[in-house]
């Protein structure tokens, strides 16, 4: 039976976890994916809102295991964190994250969870998972590079137009196609494996898996490229709008599968204890996500689509399709991200392929880049103070 005092500091944990799951969903999982879709107004402030909350509820459910787990228990190595410890943790990362909402700077909320987690770890005396951290380092130092020299690139090939944009844009849209084919969704595997729609399908195919694989992402980006060759039939404005809601729709999806990870991956040593389930805990960290996107979401949204870059719809889509591929990697290898981090440095890239710069604002840029700087050192050094003050108090 469990005891009273172990219900208790779970509950005091898991009302920290909400409030973390609020503040990611104010700000980075709710504000990141339909910015450029509202910087390039293709959709209001309030709409982008409300669907980016349920789509990331969405995405925390069938994609969030791999991202909560590695926060959970691959962060610090040989101690498993106390419920004081999961509660100082989460609640000093989600004042820093809410600060950053209010303030209207993206605060990483990755960089803020993770640094943490490895505070409070530390300060129990737990040693530096340091495979794990080369893993996050790569992938955050990379980001930048990676994400925005993509949508240069993609940017700069829709403003040349060695295509007609028609074709451009079927052929960026059986790219995503083959994408979707790779993804993994937690419904399609078995057990505690998630699955993909290539992987799942080849096996129902008359083939060898690799080539059932390869037929099914053929299929689904064919199928893609003609969706969208008709749909700029008539209109290649229309098209492109369309194009760039599903691409804002996929990132929000995507958003809901990394950053659950972080409000919720604390508890998971603690669930143990309770006999809850995986996915009771994504449930709950889907639903604060969820609340956060409605009421908090939308004055980022702003912040971001107006302050960064002034984007058209190629831009935004060239931001996005970068972006995208980036969260699903990270989802893949639950390895924490900053959706942050990952849709400015996209949009910077994209726009820059403009003449003037794309509007981008050196100044705000620069308050980012150091408010994501000090978030991680700063929550580390609060965390370890934190929990060693309450450990000196206690005992």
């Amino acid at each position: 039976m469990v005891e009273i005092a172990t219900l208790l500091t779970f509950a005091i944990a898991a009302l920290a976890s909400l409030f973390m799951a609020w503040a990611i969903g104010a700000g980075s999982s709710g504000s990141t994916p339909f910015a450029p879709a509202v910087g390039a107004n293709a959709i209001s402030v309030m709409r982008a809102g409300f669907l980016v909350g349920l789509l990331g509820f969405a995405g925390a459910v069938l994609q969030g295991a791999n991202v909560s787990e590695a926060v959970g228990t691959e962060l610090i190595d040989n101690v498993v964190l106390s419920p004081a410890a999961a509660t100082i943790a989460l609640t000093i990362a989600a004042i820093l994250v809410a600060i950053g909402v209010f303030a209207g700077y993206p605060i990483a909320t990755a960089f803020t969870v993770t640094g943490s987690v490895i505070g409070v770890g530390l300060a129990m005396n737990g040693d530096p998972a340091w495979l794990k951290y080369r893993e996050i380092a790569t992938l955050w130092i990379l980001t930048p590079f990676v994400g925005g020299g993509l949508a240069y690139a993609i940017a700069r090939t829709l403003r040349d137009e060695p295509l007609s944009e028609r074709s451009l844009i079927a052929v960026l849209a059986g790219v995503i196609g083959a994408l979707l084919a790779h993804i993994e969704f937690a419904l399609l595997g078995s057990g505690d494996e998630g699955a993909s729609i290539s992987q799942a399908t080849s096996e129902l195919l008359p083939f060898s898996r690799l080539v059932g694989i390869a037929l099914v992402t053929a299929v689904l980006a064919l199928a893609w490229a003609l969706v969208f060759w008709f749909d700029t039939r008539e209109s290649i404005e229309r098209g492109e709008r369309h194009f760039l809601l599903v691409l804002g729709g996929l990132v929000a999806f995507s958003a809901g599968g990394s950053q659950v990870g972080l409000a919720i991956g604390p508890l998971i040593p603690l669930s143990g204890d309770l006999g809850l389930p995986l996915l009771a805990l994504l449930v709950g960290g889907g639903f604060g996500l969820l609340v956060g996107s409605w009421t908090g979401a939308p004055r980022m949204i702003k912040a971001i689509a107006q302050d960064y870059s002034s984007l058209g719809p190629r831009r935004s889509i060239a931001a996005l399709i970068p972006s995208f591929a980036i969260a699903q990697a990270a989802v893949l290898y639950g390895i924490p991200v900053s959706f942050n981090e990952i849709i400015v440095s996209s949009i910077i890239g994209s726009g820059y392929a403009a003449s003037t710069g794309g509007g981008v604002s050196a100044r705000k840029m620069g308050y980012t880049v150091l408010a994501w700087v000090l978030s991680l050192v700063g929550s580390v050094i609060l965390s370890f103070v934190g929990y060693s003050a309450l450990a000196w108090l206690l005992f």
